[in-house]
């Protein structure tokens, strides 16, 4: 399936984030050559870049755990040991989970770190590898100040024998989105004629998130970021990113009398929207019911138009499936990934996604006919049972080896980011690029459009929530829009939580406090 780690000779060892690379490990083969005398081969740098792709796809293993968890869209069963603790804003500072989400990002840092270190012996075909280096530090860093806030910013390979380690405090956030931002621009020049690929960075990505780092920074620069996004926006042909999308005259007869009905259209509409997950129907649809009476299996590839950037992960049998705890031998590119298997129901103790009652009052079938029968596990749907069990069917999977590739970027989130830039912090705009931008989103979801010449915050924050939920994309939303507090302070007091406002970032690792005693501080609130 996937091919682009099939060329992955080499990978390093996770040891630490602070210890030097003198030898780089080949996982196919036991020789293990030193970073000198990779450097020196071919395709050595091509080999560096592979390596930083390869550490990311220990990142989204359980980053579903810390984000969409802790917001108003997903809950965790009761019997599900730790995850209800996160859910319920009681996760602890020496969290397992807390600690792995902030180590395997810096793992992945240094692995970029390398190729940058040493960016001045690329050669000239190999400079797009710098790039991608450039590219994913910035990533990494945005993860980690979106849920951690105050991190320090790694900006090359650090050595334990020395106390490097010391010069790099955690910064204000403020100077933490200077450098991603500066890092995202700096990927841009570097990627500019480079072969387009959703596998790997590129450079329409770059500026995507780079704008998607102007939005969140707490001072948020609305005009850079509605510049960047134009850019792509207007001219999305050139890249090749549309959604995926089919017109009412090319819909699915399912009924096969030559008329199509609301609901036939909506049930194309919604394979098409399963469709951006690399998902296939099987079944048939209901008309009475107005859902899709049937199941979704992922067909192994997410390579199309709607996504801009994407992790690949391959469907193998293999015990040594990706955990954010994995060791170095699980850690290869024919490991499946295990976000998709927690995230349904077959994760442990039953899924740590089921779909809050909150979410449920918005993601109907009735109120979302698209959507919700891409989203969720139909046939479990029932809203009037308080401890419904209703489970997500975007990322479907069997057993612990599945098969979807994790979305970082597609096409839908840049179209709402742009109409957001040009909202600009406001409560509405009539600007008629957001109104049409929002509407794209809206017509493939087979809504209503937007015909009243204003488009509210509340209308674009709503529409986020649906389009992206369990996409680990609404507790950044909230935060992002200032909702944050309203919002899930809300909820906690609803469902018997724990939100506080200091609850909307996680502690700081205790693991990393403790290795470095006196130099790292605790977050507020934990």
């Amino acid at each position: 399936m996937k091919n682009i780690y099939k060329n992955i000779i080499v990978c390093f060892s996770f040891i630490a984030l602070f210890s030097s690379c003198e030898t780089e490990l080949d996982l196919q083969n036991p020789t293990a050559l030193s970073l000198e005398e990779l450097l020196q081969t071919d395709d050595g740098f091509i080999t560096l870049s592979n390596g930083v792709l390869d550490a990311y796809q220990k990142v989204p293993a359980n980053e579903f755990y810390l984000t969409e968890l802790r917001s108003d869209n997903s809950r965790a069963n009761s019997e599900n040991g730790n995850f209800p603790l996160i859910s319920s804003y009681n996760v602890e500072p020496n969290n397992g989970d807390v600690a792995a989400y902030y180590s395997n990002n810096m793992h992945t840092i240094k692995h970029a770190n390398t190729i940058i270190d040493n960016r001045f012996l690329a050669p000239e075909n190999q400079q797009y590898t710098v790039g991608e280096a450039y590219f994913m530090r910035a990533l990494c860093h945005f993860n980690l100040v979106r849920a951690y806030q105050n991190i320090p910013y790694i900006d090359k390979v650090l050595d334990i024998t020395t106390e490097e380690a010391l010069q790099y405090k955690q910064l204000p956030e403020a100077e933490v989105y200077a450098k991603i931002i500066e890092d995202f621009k700096t990927s841009i020049a570097y990627l500019d004629n480079a072969e387009q690929n959703k596998y790997r960075p590129s450079k329409g990505a770059a500026i995507c998130l780079a704008a998607k780092a102007y939005l969140s920074q707490p001072s948020p620069n609305y005009g850079e970021a509605e510049l960047l996004l134009a850019s792509v926006v207007e001219n999305n042909g050139a890249y090749g990113y549309d959604l995926i999308y089919t017109e009412r005259a090319a819909a699915t007869d399912f009924n096969g009398n030559g008329t199509i009905s609301d609901s036939e259209y909506n049930a194309t509409l919604a394979i098409d929207f399963g469709n951006v997950f690399g998902n296939e129907f099987n079944g048939d649809y209901a008309e009475e019911e107005i859902v899709l009476d049937g199941s979704w299996s992922n067909t192994g590839i997410e390579k199309n138009k709607e996504i801009i950037f994407s992790i690949a992960y391959d469907l193998v049998n293999s015990d040594n499936y990706v955990t954010p705890d994995s060791g170095l031998g699980d850690q290869v590119e024919t490991d499946s990934e295990s976000f998709s298997f927690a995230m349904t129901l077959q994760g442990p103790s039953n899924g740590v996604n089921i779909a809050t009652n909150e979410l449920l009052e918005v993601m109907s079938p009735e109120l979302q006919p698209v959507r919700f029968n891409a989203t969720f596990i139909a046939l479990s749907y029932n809203p009037s049972i308080l401890t419904n069990d209703t489970f997500n069917a975007k990322f479907p999977t069997n057993g612990e080896i599945g098969d979807n590739d994790w979305i970082i970027l597609r096409y839908a989130d840049v179209l709402l980011l742009y109409s957001e830039a040009i909202l600009a912090g406001a409560q509405s705009t009539t600007d008629a690029r957001a109104i049409e931008a929002y509407n794209k989103v809206r017509r493939r979801a087979g809504l209503e459009e937007n015909s009243s010449f204003v488009l509210t915050k509340q209308e674009l924050l709503d529409e986020r929530r649906a389009e992206f939920v369990f996409e680990n994309q609404r507790l950044f939303d909230l935060i992002r829009f200032g909702e944050a507090d309203n919002v899930l302070r809300q909820f906690s007091i609803d469902n018997s939580l724990n939100y506080t406002s200091e609850k909307k970032y996680l502690p700081f690792p205790q693991r990393e406090i403790d290795n470095l005693p006196g130099f790292y501080n605790q977050n507020n609130g934990y």
